[in-house]
């Protein structure tokens, strides 16, 4: 079971259960502060271990997954902060006639990273504690005002912030293929594709003709279809694993679409299971 408040962004949420996962694909930067509990993220290549008291920073347009749990005796509560891009050009506004006055700083594309302590951080979180209580909402000016700490709190941390955060360049297409190759077995919508890949919904779907004559939709299920057949015919694996981890989300769905590719039930190939 899990609860959440959202205000303006700022989201404050508690996990009753042992451990909840999720995969966060955010298209804003974000900050994501431990009260109590513990979270680990995994972004496919590493893991990040953030407890009681520690902050994250998380990149916009990334995909990580999260996975909040309960520790030291304490559920999971957190306070996640979300800089949406407006907000940060409205900032930019306020902060600009100080970018000409200070030394040129280097490009920053920073990735999913702990954040060092600070007293602006510490204090920021510890000043929005009362909002987890359901009865007391804060007004909206103040939690504009919080999201601006966060903000100042970043750029404090390493001013390298400031060209990451600040850039509103448009981003550069992706290939998009290469995309939906390592990302199959991922749950998004027409839209989030366009977006990942740096593009409008009308140029991705453009786009997409121009390499393949399947729909995306259908070109995704060929995919997961071939790649479960691969780690059934050739790894053996049991299909009650597979059907998950190639991004089906009901095993009979699965099986009807394996079979009507294949000719064959999934069970005649992979080890041993019940599906």
């Amino acid at each position: 079971m899990k609860v959440i408040f959202n205000y303006q962004n700022v989201f404050f949420s508690f996990f009753y259960d042992d451990a909840d996962a999720c995969v966060h694909r955010s298209r804003e930067y974000a900050m994501n502060y431990v009260l109590s509990g513990e979270m680990v993220l995994d972004d496919g290549h590493r893991q990040i271990h953030v407890g009681k008291g520690e902050c994250v920073f998380i990149p916009r347009d990334h995909r990580v997954t999260m996975y909040k749990k309960a520790s030291g005796g304490e559920q999971y509560c957190g306070i996640y902060m979300c800089f949406t891009r407006s907000f940060l050009r409205e900032m930019y506004g306020k902060y600009a006639r100080h970018t000409d006055t200070v030394e040129p700083v280097e490009k920053f594309v920073p990735g999913v990273m702990k954040l060092p302590p600070s007293a602006e951080i510490e204090s920021l979180f510890a000043s929005m504690t009362p909002y987890f209580n359901p009865e007391v909402k804060p007004q909206d000016d103040v939690m504009q005002l919080k999201l601006q700490e966060g903000l100042l709190a970043l750029l404090h941390t390493d001013k390298r912030f400031m060209t990451a955060l600040f850039d509103f360049s448009t981003p550069w297409k992706m290939d998009i293929l290469d995309f939906m190759n390592e990302n199959y077995m991922y749950e998004f919508t027409l839209e989030e594709l366009a977006h990942y890949t740096g593009r409008s919904l009308a140029t991705f779907k453009r786009d997409f003709k121009k390499v393949s004559e399947l729909t995306p939709e259908k070109w995704l299920i060929r995919k997961r279809l071939e790649v479960a057949y691969h780690l059934l015919k050739e790894e053996r694996r049991k299909v009650v694993d597979v059907y998950a981890e190639v991004g089906f989300k009901n095993p009979s769905h699965f099986s009807t679409a394996f079979k009507k590719r294949y000719g064959i039930p999934p069970t005649a190939l992979g080890a041993p299971s019940c599906i």
